[in-house]
């Protein structure tokens, strides 16, 4: 929560911190919607994974791109206590080492009830809006155009 009290302002802390400011798009979407399992045994589809998994892992790709050549080196220094987590990041917009920290946070905060791979989902999703890079009613738009096309189809 902001000194101000809105609440909405603040969708995460720095990336130390682990107080999570739930996102209410992506608390509707956690609360209401439905997981791949569900969904695959409804439509009799045998693919334990989800169509949109790897569009998901392509966009985790490229919000890293620019890390990637440090990423190594960058990980190997954290792993051996050369580098702290403030110290780790690189020019992309999501670096890939505080993509799996937020996600792994978030994992164990606010999306801890569900299951992967929509937890890494709705973690990344609120990674991006805390960050500016998507707005949520942004978000929220998109998902109903998609679902009107759903319907229409």
């Amino acid at each position: 929560m902001t000194a101000s009290g809105n609440k909405d302002t603040l969708v995460g802390m720095g990336a130390d911190e682990s107080d999570w400011t739930p996102v209410p798009l992506l608390e509707d979407i956690k609360e209401r919607g439905r997981v791949w399992e569900d969904l695959a045994r409804q439509y009799g589809v045998t693919n334990p994974d989800p169509p949109w998994k790897t569009s998901l892992d392509g966009i985790c790709e490229a919000l890293a791109a620019g890390s990637c050549s440090s990423v190594g080196a960058a990980e190997r220094g954290w792993l051996d206590g050369r580098n702290d987590r403030k110290g780790v990041g690189g020019s992309a917009p999501l670096p890939v080492l505080e993509r799996r920290w937020e996600e792994d946070e978030l994992s164990e905060t606010l999306y801890r009830d569900v299951p992967f791979p929509e937890r890494q989902l709705l973690a990344l999703a609120h990674s991006l809006i805390k960050r500016g890079l998507v707005k949520e009613e942004d978000l929220a738009r998109r998902m109903n155009e998609v679902l009107r096309r759903l319907h229409s189809a």
